[in-house]
């Protein structure tokens, strides 16, 4: 058993650290593109990676997740069968919706609002999901067979070579915005290339009738939960740009992505989480093991909402040789990041509260909680942008990942009830309510504001060390901090 759990340990650090490498990695270019292209030209680019972020779930329609538990358990048919049937069916939907999309190019693009110009940029996109959806059921073949190693090297190489073709493509032969869409073809090809010999290795060209109804029974249901999951993170985009411009959707987006410093602790933390929660859910003491992951959760989480809400204003104004990390023209957006942070805050707790779901197999109140999260983003975004603009969708993230944590906790309270340490956590929320109150009442344009910001953040480290850890908690940080400082 105990080598099992150091398996499984070793394969959720490889496969947790390359998503962080990969993540981070793609967040170069952030800074790049918004250096080079202006708000308009990049707003459209956004646009359609919100439609590539919705069709690539539409062209896989579950059946990743019914290959998974099929091809796990070998139920119906041997192993070519479970790995070909899905993979064929895959193959051959894509070929056609993507025949589709590009023969009603120019009336698709008058439905999006894309300029007729830009029309062509439609036929990269699809052929983008083409690639990525014939190399889910490869990739998920690589993840049952244990090689993480070989998968978390493709995923990085995919994003390695999207970030090398990007340069060269713009800083070399002066590419605009197609760039950024060939360059992505070009990895995805190419990762599909590298997966080849997984494909060949288990190719049969045959479907096996009877586990291809059974593969659609359990997958086609994932279909609205998966679209449901992902319109929470894009479907602000074309709502956006429908209630206001895309030089508004370039902004937003680019300000929106500086919350990945809040979004890579949130992955580093549900990686750990899960594995950490199944192996411990039996223990004697579990619900009070986990009622303390939620408090130091949320002292970190609220430590790094609180940090970068205060000084990232200044970070993106560093001028590196003449580059930013956010170019000039989106400074004006740069005030949605606190609240996507907080988003991104949420999201983690909405992690932390899965726990009892996992546990109590209630997997059925998934979707419909992550279909209310996409329903109250539709619905806030369609109220608060015509007023607030690009701070309408901002808070219209927030309130989605609030209401799926809200429900999460609502579900896990009833079916796994925890105890949480209620007082500790309304405490650092309070505290956080206020310095943001300060923040955007007084210090977004304030004199010597480096210096009370940086009084706020010491203020408040020393507020969770006096009011919310307890004393054998204190001990234990000072015994280990004089341990590690003593070796």
């Amino acid at each position: 058993m105990l080598n099992k759990l150091k398996e499984l340990t070793k394969d959720t650090a490889i496969y947790g650290i390359s998503t962080m490498v990969g993540r981070f990695l793609n967040f170069i270019l952030v800074p790049f593109f918004t250096n080079i292209f202006d708000p308009n030209e990049y707003g459209y680019v956004m646009l359609l990676y919100a439609y590539i972020g919705l069709f690539n779930i539409i062209f896989v329609y579950g059946l990743d997740s019914a290959f998974l538990k099929y091809a796990a358990f070998k139920e119906i048919g041997d192993e070519k069968d479970n790995f070909s049937t899905p993979y064929l069916s895959i193959l051959f939907t894509s070929v056609l919706f993507t025949f589709v999309i590009i023969f009603l190019k120019n009336p698709i693009g008058q439905i999006i609002n894309l300029p007729e110009n830009y029309n062509y940029l439609i036929i990269y996109s699809v052929l983008i999901i083409f690639f990525d959806s014939n190399s889910s059921i490869p990739f998920l073949k690589l993840r049952l067979e244990r090689k993480a190693k070989f998968f978390s090297l493709l995923k990085v190489l995919n994003i390695s070579i999207n970030i090398a073709a990007n340069f060269i493509l713009i800083l070399k032969f002066r590419f605009g915005i197609e760039a950024i869409f060939i360059s992505n073809l070009i990895a995805s090809a190419l990762t599909l290339v590298f997966l080849l010999p997984t494909i060949v290795k288990n190719f049969r060209p045959k479907i096996h009738t009877l586990l291809y109804t059974k593969l659609l029974k359990f997958g086609l249901p994932y279909l609205p939960a998966g679209l449901a999951v992902m319109m929470v993170q894009v479907i602000d985009v074309p709502i956006l740009q429908s209630l206001t411009d895309v030089d508004t959707v370039g902004i937003y987006k680019a300000n929106y992505k500086l919350g990945i410093f809040m979004m890579l602790f949130v992955s580093m933390f549900q990686y750990a989480w899960q594995p950490f929660f199944l192996n411990n859910a039996k223990e004697e003491n579990a619900k009070e093991i986990f009622s303390k992951v939620l408090t130091y959760f949320t002292i970190v989480g609220s430590f790094l909402v609180i940090s970068l809400s205060l000084f990232i204003s200044d970070l993106v104004k560093i001028n590196f040789s003449g580059f930013y990390l956010l170019g000039e023209k989106y400074w004006s957006g740069i005030s949605i990041v606190p609240i996507i942070l907080l988003g991104y805050f949420f999201n983690g707790l909405y992690v932390v509260f899965s726990a009892g779901i996992y546990i109590e197999e209630k997997s059925i109140f998934a979707p419909i909680v992550t279909g209310l999260g996409a329903l109250v983003n539709v619905v806030v975004n369609l109220a608060l942008i015509p007023s607030l603009n690009i701070i309408g969708a901002a808070l219209a993230t927030l309130a989605s990942y609030l209401v799926m944590s809200g429900g999460y906790y609502i579900v896990t309270q009833k079916y796994y009830h925890i105890h949480y340490e209620y007082s500790k956590i309304i405490k650092m929320f309070s505290a956080m309510i206020a310095i943001g109150l300060v923040l955007y009442s007084f210090l977004m344009n304030a004199e010597n504001r480096i210096l009370i910001k940086l009084l706020l953040l010491i203020g408040y480290v020393i507020f969770v060390f006096l009011f919310v850890l307890d004393k054998r908690e204190l001990q234990f940080i000072k015994t280990n901090l004089l341990k590690r400082k003593n070796a």
